[in-house]
Formats: C-alpha cells, structure tokens, sequence
C-alpha cells in the first residue's frame, strides 16, 4: 500500500494525534519525557496555531489514515529555502519505508512546486532512526551542538 500526503485538515489532525506515541528519541533528556494524553481542544488549538503560522502542514496517509505529519516551516521565498519536519503516530508505522517515502515526496514538493533550493532539517543526536531515514533520502550533515545535528538538502545535488 502507498502513500499520500494530503493537506493537514482539523478533522486529520485529531485523528492523527488520537493514535499518537510521544517517542523517548524526541528527547534529549530522557527526564523530561511525559506520555502524550490526546485532547481534541489542545489538538484543534496546534493545528490551528500551526494554520496561522504560514506553515505547510501535511497529512502522511495510508489507507485513508493518516499516519505521520510534515511541516514546511521557516519558508523563504527570497532565499529558497525552508525547514522540514516530520513525525510518525507510533512505533507501529516506523521502520517500513513509509517516512522514508514521505520525506522524498515532501522534497519533490519543496524543490518542484514550490520552487525551493534548500530544504533543512535537524535530528537529536540520540535518534538514529531520524539521522539514517535524513541521509538516505539526500540530506548532508552542516553542523553539529551538543543537542542537535543540522542538515541540508540541495536541490543541485539531490536525487528522486
């Protein structure tokens, strides 16, 4: 079964997050992690504050379930460039290639249609899932912090 993405609608928005795991890998100290409790008032209020930020909010649907989320933030039309990111609801939708092809189709995206030369993106320094599924799909390493691990995509280099 393949994969879309659609736009992030509010209705996609509670649904995703009814089945949502918070994964430890998000944290850097694994103190501050809390199990994530589903409200639709506090989901409707991210979506909506997402909305209003000018992001790109898009559904990862498979099956007409949506089952991950990417956002396009910090876009610059000026510049060309923009940052991704991307969740899965839980573990039951990682490690199938499914945020592999969602990062590939958010790229084909960002450098096609929306006329992007760089796209970014960042993982924690603990999670090595994140790190491989970036590289795999063409991202370069720039720099690193004690907390993060930084990359670029270019659309110059960058292969389908």
């Amino acid at each position: 079964m393949e994969i879309t993405l659609n736009p992030m609608t509010k209705e996609l928005c509670r649904d995703f997050y009814k089945d949502f795991v918070l994964d430890l890998a998000l944290f850097a100290d694994p103190e501050q992690y809390k199990p994530y409790i589903y409200s639709e008032e506090a989901c409707d209020a991210y979506y909506e504050r997402y909305r209003n930020m000018g992001r790109i909010h898009l559904a990862v649907i498979l099956g007409g379930k949506p089952i991950g989320e990417i956002v396009l933030k910090n876009i610059d039309l000026d510049r060309k460039c923009c940052a991704m990111g991307i969740t899965m609801v839980n573990d039951s939708y990682k490690e199938k290639g499914y945020g592999t092809a969602a990062e590939r189709m958010v790229l084909q995206y960002a450098f096609g249609e929306l006329g992007m030369e760089t796209v970014y993106a960042d993982s924690l320094r603990g999670n090595l899932r994140s790190q491989h599924v970036l590289k795999k799909v063409g991202f370069k390493e720039i720099r690193q912090d004690d907390t993060f691990i930084y990359y670029e995509c270019r659309k110059a280099y960058w292969k389908p």
